[in-house]
Order: structure tokens, then C-alpha cells, then sequence
């Protein structure tokens, strides 16, 4: 084809097209800002001003302020599902401007998370794996002209060293000097199997669209403890030592199986055990909330 026939308009969609498939990685962005200002607009425009192929994605800005927990399970909830060499982005970072570290960790998996080294790690390390963490060398992976900011290293740190990484700007070793390879973990209980056949856990999170109550119990657990399709759980939840409620569900596939308004157990969409009500909020109607200081218990019942 003799490109001198070519509509303009053509010829700059490909161009486009061809630039785009340089951009080496996605990179993700979460944060406890909300969209309510131009946090997230700033973070995403030095990305662009880095590298204007990069694709640039969304996890959540609707990280509950300073929730570390919350923001350590959206990353593992989600970070299977991206290709390896994907680079995550994290900001809740309550401790912005003192002397937590900050950080990029490469999983076992593949995937980059650059963080504040605060806890927001705690669950992709523990189950993903941690290959390599190094620490933020801030004298070259800064944004120029922002050496005297020191609230906002989500702009000025976090991003442009995440948008130089994906990009391949810089290489993972050229980010910063070798840590050890471990980070800073919020303390949780597991989910176990005690000899009576009860199951403990926590309530990482709430499915919060919808108030549904999910927990880190998998489905082999619910085998151990005898709890079968159309059978019933017994169910006890609390915050710390307070008991919040306790109350028995059937263990069915989905919503749909119990009658409107009624309670029922189930495997969410990571197939862990989780509590709701059909078409209405468990979470908003029994008051739960979800941390790692929330503990959910199940045992099969009559």
C-alpha cells in the first residue's frame, strides 16, 4: 500500500496502535484518596509525563482512610488476576514523611508492588511469596522538583519510580539498594480447624457493595469439619473477645437457594467461607465490620 494514499487519520491510529504495544507493563494504582480531589490525577500525570503508552489502571481510591489492612487484602483479592510484570502501585501511608521505608516488592509471582513498608504487604508476601524487596533509592527515583514535599510520596516517590519501572526506564535493580527479604505484617489469626470440628478465622473484609461478610476460611476447612452443601453452620462472630452475633445458615451455592431477607453460607469468588443475606446487607443489619481484630467461627449444627 503506498502510504501516500493513506487517510491521516489512519495513518495516526496505527501509529498510535504501535506505540502502545512498547509500553512493557500496566500499572495499577490504589489508594485511600478518593476521587473527591486531584490526588489520583496528579499521581496519574506523572506516570504520563514518564511514559504517555503506559497503560494506567485503577484497583480502588475507596481504601477506608489509613486502613493498612484493607489495602494489604484488595492487593492479594486482586494481583492473581494481572499478567506477571504488572506493577502495583500502593498508597495508604499514614506514616508519610518519618522513617518507614519505601519500598518495591517483586513476588514469587512476577508482580511489582511499590509501597510504603507499613503492613500494606503483609498478604501478598504470605501468599504469593516474596522473590526480592529493595528499597526506593530516593535521590534517583524522585520526580524533579519535588524534593521539598514531603506528604505526598505517592506523587513524587511511588509513581515515578512504579512509571519508570513498568516502562523500562529503569531496571528492578536500578530502583534501589537489596533488602532482606521480608516486610512489615499485621498480625491475624489463621483460619484453623480445632478437634471439635469448629472453624476460626478472621473477617478481612466485606464485600461492601452488598454487606456480605467474607472470611479467610477455604472450602477444604468446611470438609474437615463435616459442614456439606444444604447442611447447616452454626455461626459466631467477634470483634476481639466482644460477641457481635451468633446465629445459624445453610451452606448453599448462592444467594438465590435461601428465601429474600434469609441468611446463608457460601464461597465467594476466591472460594473462601462467607456469610450474607439474600438481597440484604448482613454487614449493615448485625453491625460487622471486618479488620484483622474480627473473628468469624463455624461449626456444623442441627
Amino acid at each position: 500500500m503506498d502510504i501516500r494514499i493513506v487517510p491521516r487519520a489512519l495513518v495516526l491510529a496505527l501509529s498510535l496502535v504501535g506505540a502502545g504495544a512498547f509500553a512493557s507493563e500496566a500499572l495499577v494504582f490504589q489508594t485511600d484518596f478518593g476521587l473527591k480531589d486531584g490526588a489520583v490525577s496528579a499521581m496519574k500525570g506523572v506516570a504520563f509525563g514518564v511514559d504517555r503508552t503506559l497503560p494506567l489502571h485503577d484497583l480502588t481510591h475507596e481504601i477506608p482512610a489509613y486502613n493498612i489492612w484493607e489495602a494489604s487484602y484488595r492487593l492479594y483479592q486482586t494481583l492473581n488476576y494481572w499478567p506477571k510484570g504488572t506493577v502495583f502501585v500502593s498508597v495508604v501511608d499514614p506514616g508519610v514523611g518519618t522513617d518507614r521505608k519505601s519500598v518495591v516488592l517483586k513476588t514469587r509471582s512476577g508482580h511489582y508492588i511499590v509501597s510504603p513498608d507499613n503492613g500494606t504487604l503483609t498478604l501478598v508476601a504470605e501468599h504469593f511469596g516474596i522473590e526480592v524487596v529493595r528499597q526506593i533509592d530516593e535521590k534517583r527515583n524522585r520526580l524533579k522538583g519535588s524534593e521539598k514535599s514531603y506528604t505526598f510520596h505517592g506523587r513524587d516517590v511511588y509513581t515515578y519510580t512504579g512509571a519508570r519501572l513498568a516502562s523500562g526506564a529503569i531496571s528492578f535493580e536500578q530502583v534501589g539498594p537489596l533488602l532482606p527479604a521480608e516486610v512489615v505484617t499485621i498480625p491475624y489469626q489463621p483460619a484453623v480447624a480445632e478437634e471439635d470440628g469448629t472453624l476460626k478465622g478472621t473477617i478481612p473484609i466485606l464485600d461492601v457493595q452488598y454487606g456480605n461478610v467474607w472470611t479467610n476460611i477455604d472450602e477444604a476447612l468446611l470438609g474437615k469439619a463435616g459442614i456439606h452443601k444444604g447442611g447447616n453452620a452454626c455461626i459466631r462472630i467477634s470483634e476481639g473477645d466482644a460477641l457481635k452475633y451468633e446465629g445459624k445458615a445453610p451452606y448453599v451455592s448462592s444467594f438465590g437457594d435461601v428465601p429474600q431477607g434469609q441468611p446463608l453460607v457460601y464461597l465467594n469468588s476466591l472460594l473462601q467461607v462467607s456469610v450474607a443475606l439474600n438481597m440484604e446487607s448482613f454487614a449493615a443489619k448485625h453491625q460487622v465490620q471486618s479488620g484483622a481484630n474480627w473473628h468469624l467461627s463455624l461449626k456444623k449444627c442441627g
